[in-house]
């Protein structure tokens, strides 16, 4: 097994400085007459900046490392994790991923609320503090088999319980399919998407119209993800060399996502308080990781295959965005499910959304399949 080595996050002074010498500089521009519809406003742009320069890091910083916090090598990456161990030695272990465009650190309230698990928040390859894999694409099957080796190569656990994400809902479903020996059960909040070739085939009115409704959304507010896969190296370098813009982009997505009333950006807050979004762009910020976190939507993860059922225990609990996800996808495919519920509140970031209302879900089915 790999042994895990310490870690702590520290970000020099030097880089400090230049990080608050970029924002001084900020050059606001106003919002373009006519424009589309958007998560992000100069105004509040504005603030944001504003509130990150005179933001005390140090203080977040100390937060941050007071989550035990670790590297493993496994394959070609270098794996970065937070790992909160219970006081009972054989409490369940719970496999916690995020997608894009969050990062570990909005994981972390959810975890905090389950002191009676043993916890494991990873960044995948290529985000944050995690390496990218040296070698070959990153693909969801190999994000699978990178997690599920963190779980129990590297950390010991025979059997565990997993959630994923937005780019992890897929490798959540795949954990739980490819490895069911070492997999008590799953965790979603992303039901699983049929591939593009299997949605053709698909005839119950309620599965075609969910789909024709998230075809039709996709087209005015899935830009982002059509640069991200077709342009991802001329985007980097934007947003790599400008902190107000990487702070626009991020944000913008975590405004449109969560379950928040529309019209003004600023009730992103009421579900994810402003000092968690500037967590999340100081750390794509300090770890330049902008550019490898969009190897997901260029390299194919984001776009999936079909893929076997799961037969595992499965708790689904469909998050606000997809409030009209049909029932009966979820039925063929998670073969064993303990639970189907639509979400009274929590967006795309279910955990850090409602991290209460999450917690008790993962409790439930921790005691559903005898694990807590």
């Amino acid at each position: 097994m790999t042994t895990p080595r310490p870690f702590s996050i520290h970000v020099g002074d030097d880089m400090l400085a230049d990080l608050h010498d970029r924002l001084d500089r900020f050059r606001p521009l106003p919002d373009s007459p006519r424009r589309p519809a958007s998560g992000m406003t100069a105004d509040y742009l504005a603030e944001l900046v504003a509130s990150w320069r005179s933001w005390d890091w140090r203080a977040r910083e100390a937060w941050l490392n007071g989550h035990p916090q670790f590297l493993a090598d496994i394959g070609d990456a270098t794996v970065h994790f937070v790992h909160r161990r219970a006081t009972r030695e054989d409490a369940p272990a719970l496999l916690v991923m995020h997608g894009w465009p969050h990062t570990f650190a909005l994981q972390l309230d959810f975890a905090e609320m389950l002191t009676d698990f043993h916890v494991v928040v990873p960044s995948l390859p290529g985000f944050a503090y995690s390496s990218v894999y040296a070698q070959g694409p990153v693909t969801e099957l190999r994000l699978a088999e990178t997690m599920h080796r963190l779980m129990t190569e590297v950390l010991g656990y025979e059997r565990y319980l997993t959630y994923g994400e937005d780019v992890s809902a897929n490798v959540n479903d795949l954990i739980a399919g490819t490895y069911p020996e070492s997999v008590a059960g799953v965790l979603v909040t992303h039901s699983h998407f049929p591939s593009r070739a299997e949605r053709e085939r698909l005839d119950a009115p309620d599965e075609v119209a969910f789909f024709a409704r998230l075809d039709e959304w996709g087209g005015a507010n899935g830009g982002y993800g059509h640069i991200q896969a077709t342009r991802p190296d001329t985007l980097a370098a934007a947003l790599n060399d400008s902190p107000a813009g990487i702070l626009a982009w991020i944000v913008e997505k975590l405004v449109e996502w969560s379950d928040t009333p529309g019209g003004d950006p600023r009730h992103v807050e009421q579900r994810i308080s402003r000092e968690r979004l500037l967590t999340e762009a100081m750390i794509y910020w300090t770890t330049q990781s902008i550019g490898s976190s969009f190897r997901p939507y260029h390299e194919g993860a984001d776009q999936p295959d079909a893929m076997p059922p799961v037969e595992v225990p499965a708790s689904v609990h469909i998050q606000r965005h997809e409030w009209d996800y049909p029932e009966s996808l979820a039925r063929r495919f998670y073969r064993d499910l303990r639970a189907f519920e639509r979400l009274e509140e929590g967006g795309h970031f279910a955990v850090a959304e409602a991290p209460a209302v999450m917690a008790e879900r993962a409790r439930a089915l921790a005691s559903e399949v005898g694990a807590l």
